[in-house]
């Protein structure tokens, strides 16, 4: 599906746009029942396929709820990139930088890169378990975010976490998905959350690293988008610290990141950070993203990005300054995850806000670069690009959640043959 006559509208304000066509409207009226009638299959199926299995008291049962949680989460994975495959074309135009230490050669990246036997990219061989920060410009950041990692390892779009609002849990059929899938949600008074954030995340973690399955953690530590509202914010928090602030970004907060990693890294081995910075074509220096991308923009009116530039920084969490974790429990020998750290000492609270402050000074300068020459760094990276698509015809399906029956099946015959 191609975007109609709006193709060159992106870089204009969504407020500035002509009125909607009679073909956008019936784009949006398909868009609204193609997607909601998915999220509503699929949370069906939750109910009435997998919940059963959570209420029984035996291993095997919980087993077999896990697995099939994983399939639908990996199916919601399918379904966004599908709704952009269908409704709201686009692809991500992607260089990499190994270990934060710079420029890497055209064979380290088509090591990362995978190809197909057209030359086509298929997947990215990222490690499996990671926590993943970026930049936030606009609500659909976690859409996109989502689904690059369709593309990363074997499969972490089925084992995505996100911490939400505590208030987002109730809403009909969302919401309900949402539990399902065990996302973590906080109450956004960090007396409270830190514990519910370290408790869950250590039961994440042991949990990936027994089981031996992915794990793609998804935190913007900006807290917030960039906009108006947030600006000066930033700005007056930047004076009060006496430090400088941001032209592209806001300021990040590093207490939940931190919090997170001393959470998941003495129980996950080789855990990864992965860094993104993405930048939507259309937006000028110093705009705001929401300004001319929005949901409702994307995919009723049918104008994406064209394309959407991709940085990606790999960090191994061993190397950040997370603080001496030395102390605690190794996975193997972890007696329950409940076992968690509150307290950090704020001299080591201290070396990490400075290091992802740095972080981000270095992602706004890059973002800055980016909008005079056209590319992040100043050496000429590796770039590849992946259109927003399935693989196959089968994913469709999976996409509306029909192939569940056959998914749980298939697990109980394999469970009895054990």
């Amino acid at each position: 599906m191609t975007v109609d006559s709006s193709a060159g509208l992106y870089s204009l304000p969504v407020s500035q746009r002509p009125p909607t066509s009679l073909k956008q409207k019936l784009r949006a009226v398909a868009f609204f029942i193609t997607f909601n009638l998915c999220c509503l299959t699929l949370n069906a199926s939750q109910f009435v396929f997998l919940l059963p299995l959570r209420l029984l008291p035996f291993q095997w049962s919980r087993s077999l709820y896990e697995e099939g949680i994983q399939y639908t989460k990996g199916s919601f994975g399918c379904l966004l990139i599908l709704m952009c495959q269908w409704f709201s074309p686009t692809s991500l135009k992607i260089t990499f930088e190994s270990e934060g230490k710079g420029a890497v050669s055209q064979d380290v990246v088509e090591s990362v890169v995978m190809r197909d036997k057209e030359g086509k990219v298929v997947s990215l061989n990222l490690p499996p378990k990671f926590v993943f920060i970026g930049n936030h410009q606009v609500y659909a950041d976690w859409w996109y975010a989502w689904c690059l990692l369709y593309y990363v390892g074997q499969g972490a779009h089925k084992h995505v976490y996100i911490t939400l609002k505590k208030s987002l849990k109730w809403i009909p059929v969302v919401g309900w998905g949402m539990q399902f899938f065990d996302f973590i949600f906080l109450a956004r008074s960090w007396a409270s959350d830190r514990v519910q954030l370290a408790t869950h995340l250590s039961a994440l973690g042991k949990a990936a690293e027994t089981q031996d399955n992915p794990l793609a953690f998804i935190l913007y530590p900006e807290g917030t988008l960039v906009s108006p509202h947030t600006r000066p914010l930033s700005t007056k928090y930047a004076e009060k610290m006496g430090i400088a602030d941001m032209t592209n970004v806001l300021l990040p907060r590093s207490t939940g990141l931190l919090y997170s990693l001393r959470s998941l890294a003495p129980r996950v081995r080789d855990l990864h950070l992965i860094d993104v910075t993405m930048v939507y074509p259309g937006i000028p220096p110093l705009g705001y993203g929401q300004d001319y991308y929005t949901l409702r923009s994307m995919f009723f009116d049918g104008v994406p990005p064209p394309v959407l530039y991709v940085h990606i920084r790999l960090f191994n969490v061993q190397d950040l300054p997370i603080g001496d974790i030395s102390d605690k429990h190794t996975p193997s020998t972890l007696p329950n995850t409940n076992a968690v750290e509150v307290e950090i000492p704020e001299s080591e609270k201290a070396e990490f806000d400075i290091w992802l402050r740095e972080l981000w000074q270095e992602k706004d300068e890059s973002m800055s670069r980016f909008f005079e020459i056209g590319r992040f760094s100043t050496k000429e990276l590796p770039v590849f690009e992946i259109p927003l698509k399935l693989r196959n015809t089968r994913e469709v399906f999976d996409a509306f959640g029909f192939s569940l029956p056959t998914v749980v099946g298939y697990l109980l015959g394999k469970e009895k043959t054990q």
